[in-house]
């Protein structure tokens, strides 16, 4: 095991780091939708008459 291990650890590592940016990137999404913010980025600065289309103002 520890062979494996000492043979891997690049790949184990950059699996590790990988897994945390996209879990970051996850939680930040869902927290953004929970408190309602924009997911829009704020492109049409909250106002939905002068949107061009993003999905806060324009219901799919």
């Amino acid at each position: 095991m520890l062979l494996w291990l000492s043979a891997n650890w690049g790949t184990i590592l950059v699996a590790a780091l990988l897994a945390a940016v996209i879990y970051a990137v996850v939680r930040k999404i869902v927290s953004d939708k929970r408190s309602g913010r924009s997911s829009c980025g704020g492109s049409c600065g909250g106002s939905c008459g002068s949107c061009a289309g993003c999905t806060a103002c324009h219901k799919v």
